[in-house]
C-alpha cells in the first residue's frame, strides 16, 4: 500500500488549519460570515504557499450543508458533508479546476463559459477555479470578460497566479484580490515540528533550520523536502544528513571567508575556497550563505541588540557585526548579491567565487601596517601608510608598533596647542535697495502662502527689479533674469497672476536678460555662506575641539563637512 506524501496528508481543510496567511484566512472569513460574497476572487503569491488550498476551502465554505445536511454558508465547513469531503478528493461536479498552463487556449475557456450556462447540479454555488491564469492567451481573457464581470448568481470564479503582472488590467479590476505572503522560515520550522511529530519521526532542531530556510516560503516545499529528508536519513532528520541532501554550506564556512575578508588575509581566503572544493561544497550556496550573514551583521550594526546572540542562526551575525565597519559591510553585501551571476557561467564555479571575493580586497582601502601593493613603492622600500583624504600631505612616518591603540597615541601625544587655521572671511554682502528689500518681502509673501511653486517660485527668486511704474490701476515691474529658460511667456504669466492676486490690482513684469545684482537667490546664497562661516568659527572655538587637535597632531577640520543648524 502506497503511503500519502506529507504535502497532500497534511494539507490544510479549513480556513483555522491555514499557516502563515492570516491576513487572507481574517478578510475571507469575515466576508463569509457576513454573508458579503464577491464573485471573482484573485489568489497571488509564489508557489506552494496555499493558493489552491484557499480556493478549495473557499469551495467548501460556499457548498457546506453540515453534518445534519441543513448548513449554509459558513467560515468553518463542517468537513463530513458530501460538498466537503467531494471537494476535498477532487470529485465534486460543482468544483471545476482549470489548469491555465495546460489549458490556455480560448477553445478551454468558451467550454467553461457553456458550463456557466447551466445552475448547479448538487451544490449551492459552482466555483470555477482557473490555476496560473495569467498564461491565459489574450483572446481567452477577452472571451472570459463578460462571464466574469457579471456571472450568474450561482457562479463564484476563482483565479490564482505567481505572477499577476502578467493579467491584464481589465481582469484584476473585476476581481477582489488577495496576496498570499512567502511564510516566514520560523514558522515553516514549527510547523514541521508538528507535522514530524505526528508522524514518529525523530528530529533536532538544526534539520529544521536548514528545511525551514531551503523552502524560500513555500510550506509545500518545505513539506517534500521533509519527504525526501526522511528517506535519505532512513526515517529521522539529521542535521548534518539534511545539509549533505541540501548540499547547503555550513555558516561556518561562510564566517570563516567573512573574517579573512574583514583582516584582508588573501591568503586565508584562498585557502577557505580550496576547502570548499576539496568538500565538494557548492560555491552558489556559500555565497547565499554569505549574503545572509552580511545581512545580519547590518542589522546588529544599525540596530545593536537586534539580533539574539542566543538563536544558532543569528549568532555569527552578532559575533561579526564588529569585524567590518558598517560601509564595508554594504560593499561587500552588494559585490556579493552582484557576484551570484557570475557563479553559474563559469566551469569552475569555486574559481568564480575566488574572484567574487577577490574583488573586495581589490578596492579596499590597505590597512596599516599591511604589506604595500605592487608598483606603489620600490622594491625593498617600506611601506607607507595611505595619506587621508583631508589631509594635503601624508603624515610623518611612525615608527611604532603597527598594532598599537588609539588610546596610547593619546597618552604619550604632547599636550600642545595646535594652532587652527583661520575661518574663511565672508565674501561682500551683495548691494541691496529699497526696492530690492521690497521685491524679496513680495516673493517671501508668495512663497509662503504657497501661490508660486516650481520654475515659476524660482523665476521669482532669481529676479532682480531695477523698476517699479504705478500708477492707480496698475503696476509695472522691470526685473533682470539671467536664465532664458526662466523667461518664458508661460512663467511670467503666472508670476503676475500671482503678484495680481496678493496685491488687489494689476501688476505686469517686463524682463530683460542679465546679471541681476540684487536678487532674493543672492541674498539667500551669502546668508548661507555667512552662516557656514559662523558655524565653522564655533566649532574651531569649542574647547572640545580644540583639545582634539591638539591631541591628535594631524587631525583637522575636514572642509565642508561642518553645516549650520
Amino acid at each position: 500500500m502506497s503511503t500519502v506524501v506529507l504535502a497532500r496528508k497534511y494539507r490544510p481543510r479549513s480556513f483555522d488549519q491555514m499557516v502563515g496567511q492570516e491576513h487572507v484566512v481574517r478578510a475571507l472569513t469575515n466576508a463569509l460570515a457576513g454573508n458579503r460574497l464577491h464573485h471573482a476572487y484573485l489568489f497571488t503569491g509564489t508557489r506552494g504557499i496555499g493558493k489552491t488550498t484557499v480556493s478549495r476551502i473557499l469551495a467548501k465554505s460556499l457548498n457546506c450543508t453540515g453534518a445534519d445536511g441543513r448548513g449554509g454558508v459558513t467560515a468553518r465547513p463542517c468537513g463530513v458533508c458530501s460538498a466537503c469531503t467531494e471537494i476535498d478528493a477532487d470529485r465534486y461536479i460543482d468544483y471545476i479546476e482549470l489548469d491555465a498552463a495546460s489549458n490556455r487556449g480560448i477553445g478551454e475557456v468558451q467550454e467553461l463559459i457553456e458550463r456557466a450556462a447551466y445552475k448547479p447540479g448538487v451544490g449551492r454555488f459552482k466555483v470555477f477555479m482557473i490555476d496560473e491564469a495569467h498564461q491565459l492567451t489574450k483572446d481567452a481573457f477577452n472571451a472570459l470578460l463578460k462571464t466574469l464581470e457579471e456571472p450568474p448568481d450561482y457562479l463564484k470564479f476563482v483565479l490564482a497566479t505567481t505572477d499577476p503582472e502578467k493579467m491584464l488590467p481589465t481582469v484584476l479590476s473585476r476581481c477582489l484580490q488577495f496576496n498570499l505572503r512567502p511564510i516566514a522560515p520560523e514558522v515553516v520550522r514549527e510547523h514541521l515540528a508538528g507535522v514530524l511529530q505526528a508522524e514518529g519521526v525523530a528530529f533536532d532542531d538544526g534539520s529544521l533550520r536548514q528545511l525551514g530556510r531551503a523552502a524560500r516560503g513555500s510550506m509545500r516545499d518545505a513539506l517534500s523536502l521533509a519527504d525526501q529528508a526522511i528517506a535519505y536519513g532512513g526515517g529521522r532528520l539529521d542535521e548534518t544528513v539534511v545539509r549533505a541532501m541540501l548540499g547547503s554550506v555550513d555558516r561556518g564556512h561562510a564566517a570563516a571567508l567573512v573574517t579573512a575578508l574583514a583582516a584582508r588575509d588573501g591568503r586565508a581566503l584562498l585557502q577557505g575556497v580550496d576547502a570548499l572544493r576539496l568538500q565538494g561544497l557548492s560555491a552558489a550556496s556559500t555565497l547565499e550563505e554569505m549574503v545572509a550573514l552580511l545581512q545580519q551583521m547590518a542589522v546588529e550594526q544599525a540596530v545593536p541588540g537586534a539580533l539574539d546572540g542566543a538563536d544558532p542562526d543569528q549568532e555569527d551575525g552578532v559575533r561579526l557585526a564588529g569585524v567590518l565597519p558598517a560601509d564595508e559591510t554594504q560593499l561587500l553585501y552588494s559585490m556579493l548579491v552582484q557576484g551570484r551571476g557570475e557563479i553559474g557561467p563559469m566551469g569552475d564555479e569555486h574559481a568564480a567565487l575566488a574572484m567574487v571575493l577577490l574583488r573586495f580586497l581589490a578596492f579596499a582601502p590597505t590597512p596599516e601596517g599591511a604589506p604595500q601593493r605592487r608598483g606603489q613603492a620600490a622594491a625593498g622600500a617600506a611601506a607607507e601608510p595611505d595619506a587621508p583624504p583631508w589631509l594635503d600631505d601624508a603624515p610623518p612616518p611612525d615608527d611604532e608598533p603597527p598594532l598599537r591603540t588609539a588610546a596610547l597615541r593619546v597618552a604619550s601625544a604632547p599636550m600642545m596647542a595646535v594652532p587652527a587655521q583661520p575661518p574663511a572671511a565672508p565674501a561682500e554682502a551683495p548691494p541691496t535697495t529699497p526696492l530690492g528689500d521690497r521685491w524679496e518681502a513680495l516673493v517671501r509673501t508668495l512663497q509662503k502662502q504657497g501661490r508660486i511653486s516650481a520654475l515659476v517660485r524660482e523665476l521669482a527668486l532669481q529676479a532682480g527689479p531695477l523698476a517699479c511704474d504705478e500708477n492707480a490701476d496698475s503696476c509695472v515691474w522691470t526685473l533682470v533674469v539671467e536664465r532664458e529658460s526662466l523667461r518664458t511667456p508661460a512663467l511670467v504669466a503666472k508670476l503676475q497672476t500671482a503678484l495680481s492676486d496678493e496685491l488687489g490690482r494689476a501688476q505686469r513684469l517686463q524682463l530683460q536678460p542679465g546679471v541681476p545684482a540684487d536678487s532674493p537667490a543672492r541674498r539667500e546664497a551669502w546668508e548661507r555662506q555667512r552662516r557656514l562661516i559662523e558655524a565653522e568659527r564655533q566649532i574651531r572655538e569649542d574647547p572640545a575641539v580644540a583639545e582634539l587637535l591638539a591631541q591628535f597632531e594631524t587631525a583637522r577640520l575636514v572642509p565642508g563637512s561642518i553645516r549650520p543648524l
